[in-house]
């Protein structure tokens, strides 16, 4: 595999050196604990039945560097979103989910679709 060629530095961030050998791990879950002295991340992949996940890495961070990551982290998903879209997060609804929505009187809950017969 080639490296890729190396960006200018930007200014006030350090240039980073790449190990060869560096894995790429891939993570959907993070778990997140802290004393008064540091910040302990420890990612992991967690798949459908399958129980534990599978931790891949382990961050120990200041709480001041977890501020400062937290503060970058933001400020990266406000420019992915405005050149991507938004991203929605499982189960949040929309305006026009809301608008669009069938009506149904207050106090009483939308009814449930009719259960469909056993198929033999």
């Amino acid at each position: 595999m080639t490296t890729p060629p190396a960006r200018p530095p930007i200014h006030g961030v350090p240039a980073l050196d790449m190990p060869e050998d560096l894995k790429a791990v891939y993570a959907n879950l993070v778990r997140i604990a802290h004393s008064p002295s540091e910040m302990v991340l420890d990612f992991a992949h967690l798949l459908p039945g399958v129980t534990p996940a599978q931790v891949c890495a382990r961050v120990i961070m200041s709480p001041l560097a977890v501020k400062l990551l937290h503060r970058a982290l933001t400020e990266n998903l406000a420019r992915y979103e405005t050149t991507f879209g938004e991203i929605k997060l499982p189960g949040e609804a929309s305006l026009a989910d809301y608008l669009f929505r069938p009506p149904h009187p207050p106090g009483n809950p939308p009814a449930a679709p009719p259960e469909e017969p056993p198929k033999e």
